[in-house]
């Protein structure tokens, strides 16, 4: 019975469609970017200091200069550094009946008592505004900053989970445009929240859409090239997020305003509704669905745009493996492999997301220029995808994946031991554990789609990277909150998870070669699987060659 990757190799295995289709969905990665960590930018928190109505208007009158003013509005109180200027309290005291005049030096405001903010804050914007700014989240409400992140990785792993069985139990194609249809009304609707209560829940709808096309889009191209070209594609696809992240810094330099910024994240997502003609269904699941019919459609227009002739024998491709036409999570649990595949993976996409997303977010902790370090952090994933693309075929997956996780964790402990006057130091030790967390990063979504079987693939993508979402969940609160207490600390945390995520991937299977798995029967028994493939494809070479011996015969001897 002939199989779609026996097909391949007569139709193409990456092929100009497979090109075409290849670079219109690594469009899909650059957007993602900026979904994903623009907090950095949009919730940016400058400098603040608690409004107070009679100092300012008494600035206007006596034309005080920022610092005069502050000298009145900024107590300053005890802080990790010496006195610090506060940015939660102000001086309890009522001015006009205080005697102040223009000549504040007369006024002595040591003994004077402190109150919180009453009145609002004051903003040093220098030219950005954020929803920060705009709805006040500072002091006793910024953890809510955090919420802004954490609701959108609650609508990533609803979503991804949905979308996940959307894929497989309806296709690719269509879960990957309603996801960007969903994508492009609700980001408008972020930029247009008049609450945050409103941002929030639209944040979260965002969120459901966002990764679940951007998973979809990765499973259907690794379904439509050749098993030699999965890794290719797959970490070129992730690579386009890295040059979002380089875009990010740049469109938010020019692009001040947090709404705006937010729109043109949102654009690339109408744009990609017109990917409805131009990228088709995945035959690998049209055949798990046993419709044969329109797998044979849909590659032969694949062979013909890649100037291919197919055997005559195309008629005969079916999936006779398919065991099921739809997936469920006990699919990912009921067998002792898969079920070891699922915790692995699932842990590693966990500590990816918060090693990941706490090292990019901690950028805009630090002080010094954001644009000009998210840049260099960004510069810094492309040695990553290269690094990737080097080792695999040559090493494998397992050794690469398990080295970058425990480099990303060698190099947090490192860094938050090394003293802050050793800045450039210190930086480059950062700059490693970026490079490995992104390598991990990359190789746990491919590595994923080769452990599990096709009917079910998509589906357990998704579900393993709930975990991820988890992990986006708990990077803004573990991050913001502990480094109050002490600013190294998230990275002791870091780096821990890391350790352990790269040992857990020495217990997975290497899969450097191995065909993708179409039951999961190939999951538990890999070699019957490889005899199995290794008779199929003896007995596709002896029809063709018996189909060449028929056609070449003398028709009047015949």
């Amino acid at each position: 019975m002939t199989t779609f990757d026996d097909i391949l190799e007569e139709a193409g295995k990456f092929g100009h469609c497979q090109k075409r289709i290849f670079a219109l969905l690594c469009m899909v990665s650059m957007p993602w970017a900026g979904v994903y960590v623009g907090i950095v930018f949009q919730g940016f928190t400058p400098e603040h200091w608690c409004r107070d109505p009679a100092v300012t208007a008494m600035r206007q009158s006596c034309g005080w200069s920022p610092a005069e003013m502050q000298r009145l509005a900024v107590p300053l109180v005890n802080g990790s550094g010496g006195m610090v200027p506060s940015t939660c309290h102000r001086y309890d005291v009522d001015w006009n009946t205080s005697g102040l005049t223009c000549d504040q030096q007369e006024v002595d405001l040591s003994k004077a008592p402190l109150a919180k903010c009453t009145d609002g804050w004051e903003y040093n914007y220098e030219g950005r505004q954020s929803f920060v700014t705009e709805f006040d989240l500072v002091c006793a409400d910024s953890w809510l900053v955090d919420m802004y992140q954490a609701t959108l990785n609650v609508g990533f792993l609803v979503g991804s989970i949905a979308t996940g069985y959307l894929a497989d139990r309806f296709g690719r194609k269509i879960s990957f445009l309603m996801s960007n249809l969903l994508n492009g009304i609700m980001g408008i609707l972020v930029a247009v929240s008049p609450n945050y209560v409103s941002l929030l829940v639209f944040r979260a709808l965002y969120g459901f859409g966002v990764k679940g096309g951007w998973v979809v889009g990765y499973v259907l191209i690794t379904e439509l090239v050749g098993v030699e070209y999965r890794r290719t594609v797959g970490v070129l696809y992730q690579m386009f997020f890295s040059v979002g992240i380089l875009l990010l810094p740049l469109l938010a330099y020019y692009i001040t305003d947090w709404r705006w910024l937010q729109v043109v994240i949102t654009v690339p997502y109408i744009i990609f509704l017109s990917y409805y003609w131009f990228i088709p269904e995945s035959p690998r699941w049209l055949l798990s669905q046993n419709n044969s019919v329109k797998a044979v459609e849909i590659t032969e227009a694949i062979a013909k745009e890649n100037k291919k002739t197919l055997s005559k024998k195309i008629e005969t491709l079916r999936d006779d493996t398919a065991v099921s036409t739809t997936a469920s999570f006990m699919d990912l649990i009921k067998t002792p492999k898969m079920r070891k595949h699922t915790f692995i993976l699932s842990f590693n996409w966990f500590t990816s997301a918060v090693v990941y997303q706490g090292l990019i977010m901690r950028l805009g902790i630090l002080g010094g220029n954001v644009y000009i370090d998210f840049l260099i952090s960004g510069l810094v994933e492309f040695p990553a995808a290269f690094l990737i693309l080097f080792t695999i075929e040559r090493i494998g997956r397992r050794l690469p994946f398990a080295t970058a996780n425990i480099v990303a964790g060698a190099a947090c402990f490192i860094t938050a031991l090394i003293p802050d006057s050793l800045f450039w130091l210190k930086t480059t030790v950062a700059c490693i554990g970026r490079l490995g967390i992104t390598m991990a990063f990359e190789m746990v979504v491919f590595v994923n789609t080769e452990l599990y079987p096709t009917f079910v693939r998509n589906f357990g993508v998704s579900v393993c990277s709930t975990l991820c979402d988890v992990g986006g969940i708990v990077a803004p609160f573990l991050l913001y909150r502990l480094a109050v207490i002490w600013l190294e600390l998230p990275l002791i945390i870091f780096g821990s998870l890391a350790f352990v995520a790269g040992g857990l991937v020495l217990l997975l299977p290497e899969t450097r070669g191995v065909p993708l798995p179409d039951t999961i029967e190939d999951i538990e028994f890999p070699e019957r699987a490889k005899e199995n493939i290794m008779l199929k494809r003896q007995q596709l070479d002896n029809l063709l060659a018996t189909n060449d011996v028929t056609e070449n015969k003398d028709p009047v001897s015949v």
